[in-house]
């Protein structure tokens, strides 16, 4: 999966709103980073160790496509986590 014409990165991120909704709906939002990854819409994700939330870098044609994936993730729509969003021109090493 790589970016191409029609399909650009977005780098989001998903600073802690509420740590316990974060843990009750861990299960829910990994199911659908999974789900968004065998359709083609998430590159990678991951946490970051300090507790402060995660990171998910989407494949979308629009900032508009991309928000509307986020909205979909059970940490969004159950206010678990915030969310922001930048388009990303990733660079990556050939060696």
């Amino acid at each position: 999966m790589a970016q191409t014409e029609d399909k650009k990165f977005f780098a989001v991120f998903l600073p802690m709103l509420d740590a316990e909704k974060s843990q009750q709906f861990r299960t829910d939002h990994l199911g659908f980073l999974r789900e968004m990854r065998e359709a083609g819409h998430v590159y990678g994700n991951g946490r970051f160790v300090d507790g402060a939330g995660g990171l998910v870098i989407y494949l979308a044609a629009s900032h508009y496509e991309c928000e509307s994936l986020v909205k979909q993730d059970p940490y969004i729509k159950n206010g678990a986590r915030l969310y922001e969003i930048h388009e990303w021109e990733a660079v990556w090493t050939t060696s």
